[in-house]
């Protein structure tokens, strides 16, 4: 159901596979990229990451896009001292822990790293811009019990009531799941101002279009995950009004992703970049970077042994520099 986000992520890890390789950006280094789909089962990333790592010419892995699937992979890469960056994973625990509100922040794995922002920005983000720019005072908040959705709806209710804002009520729905009816009836009782969802498209647009039908003429309103044409398709006419945060600027607003996107149409994709396709193209840049900067250290070779060249490899980014797609990308 997510395809067009994650066919957005694998065609601009390609792009910058691709890009690498005709500009010799690493002297006597190929790079190829192997794409696993985990079809959004944290099961699955655990096998693709185990599936990775057996392979000796892996050196990074780009993604995942869930951050539930993405926490089922880092311990294994951990394991086997590999390189993983994310263009789409916002959740805070993954880099800071699970006790990252109560102050502790602890990063748990050395080797994961993201190009994206967190929902400790996102969720506030968007409970401020509800109340103070659109004038709305309560909501009724709904998460799919995931690790991202309800993360994220949890980070937004808590800058609400902060801020004075009311939750009028709240509910948990299965996301596969696409007859709403009951929990659409409760929101319009509720007499909401909005609705915020902590989920994805595939579940959210019908479940906005099923909130609106049922009465209640209000916005939804959601994270990165509802950023996507897919949304507008699945909802029509009723996700007009609703609203979705983006982990950083549109692309086609950056000078920075100009060259990008021409390329990119250039290859002629049948899928668009999507919402994390810039930060895919720098996901992957990075480890093509890191590489180079290990290729440099060596006398321009790679250490034979595959163990030595990913903690190499991963060692080198943290302090990897660029000027990317999205802007400056540093870790």
């Amino acid at each position: 159901d997510l395809s067009a986000l994650g066919q957005g992520i694998k065609n601009s890890a390609e792009l910058a596979v691709k890009t690498a390789n005709k500009n010799n950006e690493v002297d006597g280094v190929t790079f190829k990229l192997q794409a696993l789909d985990d079809a959004a089962q944290a099961a699955t990333g655990q096998q693709n990451a185990t599936k990775f790592i057996a392979d000796d010419k892996v050196l990074g892995a780009v993604g995942p896009l869930n951050s539930d699937v993405g926490q089922s992979m880092q311990k294994v890469f951990a394991d086997a001292n590999m390189v993983q960056v994310s263009p789409a994973n916002t959740n805070p625990e993954l880099t800071q822990g699970k006790d990252w509100q109560s102050g502790k922040k602890a990063r748990l794995y050395d080797t994961y790293f993201r190009t994206s922002t967190t929902d400790a920005i996102q969720g506030p983000y968007a409970a401020k811009y509800m109340y103070e720019e659109e004038g709305l005072k309560s909501v009724f908040v709904i998460d799919d019990k995931k690790t991202y959705g309800a993360g994220l709806a949890g980070t937004f209710a808590t800058e609400f009531k902060k801020l004075g804002g009311k939750v009028v009520g709240s509910d948990h729905i299965n996301p596969e799941d696409r007859d709403f009816s009951s929990v659409a009836s409760k929101v319009a009782k509720s007499k909401a101002d909005f609705v915020y969802y902590g989920g994805e498209y595939p579940a959210g647009a019908p479940l906005a279009s099923q909130i609106k039908n049922a009465g209640a003429k209000i916005p939804t309103v959601g994270g990165d995950a509802l950023f996507s044409g897919e949304y507008i398709k699945l909802a029509k006419k009723n996700a007009e009004g609703d609203f979705a945060s983006s982990v950083g600027a549109p692309l086609d607003t950056l000078d920075t992703a100009k060259e990008f996107m021409k390329n990119y149409k250039a290859e002629g994709y049948e899928n668009t970049w999507e919402a994390y396709g810039g930060y895919a193209y720098d996901s992957a840049w990075a480890i093509i970077q890191a590489v180079k900067a290990v290729a440099e250290k060596n006398d321009g070779k790679l250490p034979t042994d595959a163990k030595d060249a990913r903690k190499q490899v991963t060692e080198a980014m943290q302090s990897v520099k660029f000027s990317g797609v999205t802007g400056e990308v540093g870790f």
